[in-house]
C-alpha cells in the first residue's frame, strides 16, 4: 500500500530550499533554433561524459530538441536573468534579442553564458510528469569566469564571491 505524498505546495516550498543553476538548453529544428530555461541540469557520469536535464511532459520546445537528438546546455551568469526569462515563456521567438554561434553539433550556444556542453540524446526515460534526458557530452566550453545564476525559492539568487576551485582529496569523492 503506497502512501499519499506530500502536496505540490509543499513540494515546491520544501525542495525551492535546493538552490540550483539556470540552463537554456538549446537545439535546432531545422534551420530553426529553439530553446528553453532548465534549472534541471547535473553532470552525470564522467565515463562516459554523461550529463541529465529534465523537462516537463507538455514541454512544446522538448520534443523538436528530441527529434533532432542534439542539444547544447547552456550555463547561465548572474547577468542573464533576461535570457533565462525569455526562453521560460512561450510563443515569441527567443532567439530574437539573443546572441549566439553554433557548437559543433549546430546547436546554439547562447552569447556570455558560464559554460555549454554540445550533446547527443543518449537516453529518456519517463519520471511522473517530467522526462529525464541523458545527453552523452561530445565538446565543451567555457565563458568568462563570471558568478553563475541561480534559483532559489522561487527567485533568481547569485552568490556574492566564487569560492576557489575545490580540491577533492579522492576522484571518488565527487563526480
Amino acid at each position: 500500500m503506497t502512501q499519499a505524498g506530500p502536496d505540490q505546495a509543499s513540494f515546491r516550498r520544501v525542495l525551492g530550499r535546493f538552490c540550483t543553476g539556470v540552463t537554456v538548453v538549446a537545439g535546432m529544428d531545422g534551420a530553426r533554433p529553439v530553446g528553453f530555461t532548465c534549472q534541471s541540469f547535473a553532470a552525470l557520469s564522467l565515463d562516459p561524459p554523461l550529463v541529465l536535464f529534465c523537462p516537463g511532459r507538455g514541454s512544446r520546445t522538448w520534443p523538436l530538441l528530441a527529434a533532432s537528438g542534439r542539444f547544447c546546455v547552456n550555463v547561465l551568469a548572474d547577468r542573464q536573468e533576461a535570457v533565462s526569462t525569455a526562453f521560460g515563456r512561450g510563443g515569441a521567438d527567443k532567439f530574437a534579442e539573443v546572441g549566439w554561434h553554433p557548437a559543433p553539433s549546430g546547436a546554439p550556444v547562447l552569447d556570455d553564458v558560464l559554460a555549454w556542453a554540445d550533446c547527443a540524446v543518449d537516453a529518456v526515460h519517463e519520471a511522473g510528469d517530467h522526462y529525464v534526458v541523458i545527453g552523452r557530452v561530445h565538446a565543451l566550453g567555457e565563458g568568462d569566469p563570471r558568478r553563475p545564476l541561480l534559483f532559489y525559492r522561487g527567485g533568481y539568487a547569485n552568490v556574492e564571491e566564487p569560492p576557489p576551485p575545490l580540491i577533492w582529496p579522492r576522484e571518488d569523492d565527487w563526480l
